[in-house]
């Protein structure tokens, strides 16, 4: 069972940056069109993501199999933070698909674009949010050593 739900550790960082790209694309498609739809398919990403990584989500596969292997580049880096990351986006994804379906659209699409912000920062500028967020609350002591001992350093500095 615990196979079902695993999370790759490493991962690529390129492949989590085209992705990040690919919900970008899909966010901006889906708020241009005012599209309930497309709420609903980001979070399911969101959630496929993080609940059983790359293996089903629409979006990884295409970035994981299709985009990330023509580029030929590899950085590996934690998955913990990475699998973090894609959590902080299902809830986020999440409160804004509950917006729209309470009528609230333009909360909605406000919580949309904080997301489109923080997957830009990832896709564009290879800033992962999430990554950020986990090593405070690592640090914290609020997330153990334990789930990511090659983490423990994760600051506001790229490497």
């Amino acid at each position: 069972m615990s196979s079902l739900f695993a999370f790759p550790n490493p991962v690529n960082e390129y492949a989590a940056r085209v992705t990040a790209g690919l919900v970008v694309a899909l966010a901006v498609v889906t708020l241009a069109l005012g599209s309930g739809w497309g709420l609903l398919a980001i979070a399911a990403g969101f959630w496929l993501r993080v609940l059983f990584g790359p293996r089903i989500s629409p979006l990884a596969l295409v970035s994981v199999k299709v985009i990330t292997p023509r580029l030929g580049r590899v950085k590996l880096v934690p998955g913990p933070p990475k699998r973090f990351a894609q959590g902080m986006g299902a809830a986020v994804s999440t409160a804004a698909l509950a917006l729209f379906v309470a009528g609230a659209a333009p909360a909605a699409w406000a919580v949309l674009g904080v997301l489109i912000v923080a997957a830009s920062l990832e896709a564009f500028a290879g800033f992962c949010l999430g990554c950020v967020v986990f090593g405070f609350l690592q640090r914290r002591g609020l997330i153990p050593e334990d789930v990511c001992e090659a983490c423990n350093n994760i600051s506001l500095r790229r490497s």
